[in-house]
C-alpha cells in the first residue's frame, strides 16, 4: 500500500503537455471507433442488427467476419476510451490543483502572458464526449471548460439542471456553446437531438466549483 501511495505521489506533477498527449490518444481512439461505426453503417448492420435471417441462417448479404471483427474492435476501443477518460479526468484535477497552489513568482512575465486573465471563468468541465454524438459532431472535446451554454453563462449558472433545462427546450435548435480550450476561447454551435445513444447531447458535464 505504501509503495502505491509513493508511486502516486510521484505522479502529482502533471503538465499541460501530459494532458494534451492523453487527449491526443483519446482523439485517436475516437477516430478509430468512428471508422468502425462508419464501416458498419455502410454495411447496413450497425452494432445491434442480427447477423442471422428469420430462419436462423447466417445472413448472406453481409461479410459476417468483417462485421464481427468491427463490433469486437469497437467494444475493445470503447473500454480503452473509458480508461483514457479516467486518466484525463485525474490529470485535469491534478493540473488544476497544482495551478491553485503554485506560487505566483513570475510577476515580471505577467504583463506578457496576461491575456488569459480576460477570459470568463468556466463553470463546467466536459469530461466525456461520445463519438458520433451531437456534441462530438459539434466539435466539443474532453477537457473543454464551458463558459456559455445557450442562455446559461458564468453569471447566471447555478447547477447542471440549468443546462438540462436549456437542452430539453432546445431539441432540434442550434445552441451557442462557448468553451475555453488550450487557453483560448472557442465558440461552437450544438444542436440537441435524438441519436443512437442516450440523451440529446452525448456528452457529460461536471460543475467546476470555484
Amino acid at each position: 500500500m505504501k509503495m502505491t501511495e509513493e508511486n502516486n505521489a510521484g505522479k502529482t506533477n502533471v503538465t499541460e503537455e501530459d494532458v494534451r498527449l492523453l487527449i491526443k490518444r483519446k482523439d485517436d481512439i475516437e477516430e478509430q471507433i468512428k471508422a468502425y461505426h462508419d464501416m458498419l453503417q455502410t454495411d447496413g448492420v450497425g452494432m445491434d442488427a442480427p447477423l442471422v435471417d428469420e430462419e436462423g441462417f447466417p445472413r448472406a448479404d453481409v461479410d459476417l467476419y468483417k462485421v464481427r471483427t468491427a463490433r469486437h474492435n469497437i467494444s475493445c476501443l470503447q473500454n480503452d476510451h473509458k480508461a483514457i477518460m479516467v486518466e484525463i479526468e485525474e490529470a485535469l484535477h491534478k493540473l488544476h490543483a497544482s495551478a491553485r497552489v503554485k506560487p505566483e513568482k513570475e510577476e515580471t512575465k505577467k504583463e506578457v502572458t496576461e491575456p488569459s486573465v480576460s477570459l470568463p471563468a468556466p463553470f463546467a468541465l466536459l469530461d466525456a464526449v461520445t463519438p458520433g454524438s451531437p456534441a462530438f459532431q459539434a466539435g466539443l472535446r474532453v477537457g473543454d471548460e464551458v463558459i456559455e451554454f445557450g442562455s446559461v453563462n458564468t453569471q447566471n449558472f447555478r447547477n447542471l439542471r440549468d443546462i438540462a433545462s436549456v437542452v430539453q427546450h432546445s431539441e432540434g435548435k442550434s445552441l451557442r456553446v462557448g468553451v475555453i480550450r488550450s487557453g483560448q476561447e472557442v465558440h461552437l454551435n450544438l444542436t440537441p437531438k435524438q441519436w443512437s445513444g442516450r440523451g440529446l447531447l452525448g456528452c457529460n458535464l461536471v460543475p467546476l466549483h470555484r
